[in-house]
């Protein structure tokens, strides 16, 4: 499998989760890591920072720099950016993984909530995106990943929440247009999906999920090593689901992903 060693990865929300998973495989490669999150300090609720990340990613063999940056505010974005040229002299990949969500009804959904989830996921997306291109346009194979759902208009996904419905599938959509209008310029970019739930802190924000039926991170970290990997002009405008393209390029054991290898897995949202 082709490596990702020397490659400068711009990766949100990656103090822990499935960012920090991400971040951790294109370590063991020899990949330069920017931790770009919010959280600084420790957070009893939330275990991980961006110090800690970085940290994790070096011992497996990686480079990083952590920027404590929210992606809602431009200023914040454009700065940790800059750092990370100064520090890399370039990005080659982004992952746009931090995304907010608020698994409740209209009438339950604070409008403090509607607008986090708003501009955190599809704005966020898009800033961060609009912010790395001018870097990625001078890559030799140059991504962007996020981490969103195929787009679906069944309102069977909508009814529930539609604020977090909104808000993902705009992820989706910011990657629906960007692939198309960067094509032809070879940068990829690609949207990736788990087939199931992952065992993650948001679980917790999830009615009825057990951690057992869930996968681990990792196999969400080997698919999104095995796009970034492609080159950038083969690969392009898809919505990968993680589970799929793994078993597209050769792999046919999945029980080492499994919390529990003998429990049942629960499909994730926004999959028909």
């Amino acid at each position: 499998m082709a490596s990702l060693a020397g490659k400068t990865l711009f990766i949100t929300g990656a103090s822990r989760g499935i960012g920090l998973a991400i971040g951790l495989r294109a370590a063991r490669d020899g990949a330069n890591i920017v931790v770009a999150a919010k959280s600084n300090v420790a957070n009893p609720k939330l275990p991980g920072t961006i110090h800690t990340a970085a940290a994790a990613i070096e011992a497996e063999g990686g480079q990083a720099l952590a920027v404590q940056c929210d992606i809602r505010e431009e200023e914040q974005v454009q700065s940790a950016v800059a750092q990370a040229v100064e520090r890399f002299g370039g990005i080659d990949i982004l992952v746009n993984n931090a995304s907010a969500i608020w698994l409740r009804g209209t009438l339950d959904t604070p409008m403090k909530r509607f607008d986090l989830m708003a501009q955190v996921n599809a704005r966020g997306t898009f800033l961060c995106s609009q912010a790395c291109l001018p870097q990625l346009l001078q890559s030799a194979n140059p991504h962007i990943l996020t981490l969103a759902p195929p787009p679906n208009l069944n309102p069977a996904w909508w009814a529930p929440h539609t604020g977090y419905t909104l808000a993902k599938m705009g992820m989706s959509f910011v990657t629906l247009g960007l692939a198309a209008e960067f094509r032809e310029r070879g940068v990829a970019v690609n949207a990736l999906w788990p087939r199931t739930v992952i065992a993650t802190d948001a679980i917790n924000m999830i009615p009825g999920v057990e951690a057992r039926r869930c996968r681990r991170p990792e196999i969400l970290a080997d698919a999104a090593h095995a796009i970034l990997a492609t080159p950038s002009r083969e690969l392009t405008g898809r919505f990968i689901i993680d589970e799929t393209f793994l078993r597209e390029r050769g792999v046919t054991d999945f029980s080492h992903y499994a919390v529990d290898p003998d429990a049942e897995l629960l499909p994730d949202l926004f999959l028909d």
